[in-house]
């Protein structure tokens, strides 16, 4: 447990540091904007905890790059987990339209600007998505379960994920859970081939469909042009705001992904012997 503190606190004071003596300056005199920020922070994020995965995982606890799931099948696992990330979020966004009145509208976009901008939206969002993977289910995963057992690390460290999020505009415990359930998906889904690319590409098929398909990730809203979305009510059941992640029905698809996921580990560690 140590080394996971160790690693978590390093990597977030590394984080706030190198943003704010190196991204920030090096970013000019006007302040970033929510997505410049997000970048921004993401490539301070990536440099600090790559560095602490060398130092604490690699040098200290003596981790390798198998034992961290680092598989050589990455492409192959980051498209499998792209597709298991969209599947709950599209279901979780369409559930809504029956029970809750949810509907999709245009806004005088082109299908062009929409997938200029969806394609603008991967580029922002895989940085952190893999940045958020190395933190969660990277080192502090691997070394949890050898010291506990897997089930034992993975929800531990989805409550943590949870609280990560705690300062997200319009929070709500709901929705606390909900991202700690999602933790708990991803931490389920670094077990499969594929390994940390394939729970990087989980996390990145969910916020991606739902910041494509005009939703609020987590509280944060990231505007694509050719579509607005209206979550419809009640707002425990949408999320409103917020985004699916504060309602019932991401509850409800996250929980049954992460049993289908499950399932799936299970049979690829039979298969394998």
């Amino acid at each position: 447990m140590g080394i996971s503190a160790a690693f978590l606190l390093s990597g977030f004071l590394l984080t706030v540091t190198l943003y704010a003596t190196v991204a920030i300056p090096l970013w000019g005199s006007r302040e970033p904007d929510l997505p410049q920020a997000t970048a921004l922070q993401a490539a301070a994020g990536l440099v600090s905890f790559a560095l602490v995965t060398w130092l604490i995982g690699m040098r200290g606890a003596r981790l390798d790059g198998r034992a961290l799931r680092w598989s050589p099948g990455g492409t192959a696992g980051f498209a499998r987990g792209l597709a298991i990330g969209a599947a709950p979020a599209v279901a979780t966004m369409l559930l809504a339209i029956p029970l809750a009145r949810a509907r999709w509208m245009g806004d005088g976009g082109s299908a062009l600007a929409w997938m200029q901008d969806a394609g603008g939206l991967f580029g922002l969002l895989a940085p952190a998505a893999l940045l958020e993977e190395m933190m969660f289910r990277g080192v502090p995963l691997v070394v949890l379960a050898s010291a506990f057992s897997r089930g034992t690390a993975i929800v531990g460290l989805g409550a943590l994920f949870g609280g990560f999020h705690l300062l997200n505009p319009g929070i709500t415990p709901l929705a606390v859970g909900n991202i700690a359930l999602a933790g708990v998906f991803l931490g389920v889904a670094f077990y499969l081939p594929g390994g940390l690319w394939t729970a990087t590409g989980a996390h990145l098929g969910w916020n991606l469909t739902l910041a494509a398909l005009a939703a609020p990730v987590s509280g944060l809203p990231l505007p694509v042009d050719g579509v607005d979305y209206s979550p419809g009510t009640p707002v425990w059941l949408t999320g409103g705001e917020f985004g699916p992640e504060g309602g019932l029905l991401a509850t409800l698809a996250l929980g049954l992904a992460t049993l289908m996921v499950a399932l799936r580990v299970r049979k690829a560690e039979e298969e394998a012997g």
